[in-house]
């Protein structure tokens, strides 16, 4: 990102673009950093979640969409710190990864999140 922001400076030294312009890209920048998207990431993970399921399973885009669907529809209300209905939550993780270790991993990625 810091990239992009030196070279639209840059560009606007160089006066190749009007000030309405310069302020139009900066803009658009801000938002990008502050909706922690990157450029290459999919636009299907339009949420702080899945990005943060994307970017913890080797950017595989299919695996962190379906973890987050399978997540909406199994979560009890109220699930944080009740340990039964955490492990309805890892019962469903596990139906999606078939492996313990990668149940309790992700699992902790999605207990950090607020939107789950």
């Amino acid at each position: 990102m810091s990239f992009l922001l030196n070279e639209i400076i840059a560009t606007r030294k160089a006066k190749a673009i009007e000030y309405e312009e310069y302020l139009k890209r900066i803009a658009e920048l801000a938002k990008k950093v502050e909706a922690g998207q990157a450029e290459e990431t999919p636009e299907g993970l339009n949420t702080p979640g899945k990005r943060a399921l994307y970017n913890n399973l080797d950017k595989n885009e299919e695996l962190a969409m379906k973890i987050d669907e399978t997540i909406r529809k199994t979560r009890p209300d109220a699930w944080r710190g009740v340990q039964a209905r955490e492990q309805v939550i890892k019962a469903a993780l596990y139906g999606v990864l078939q492996d313990v270790d990668d149940v309790e991993r992700v699992f902790l990625i999605i207990k950090a999140q607020r939107e789950y």
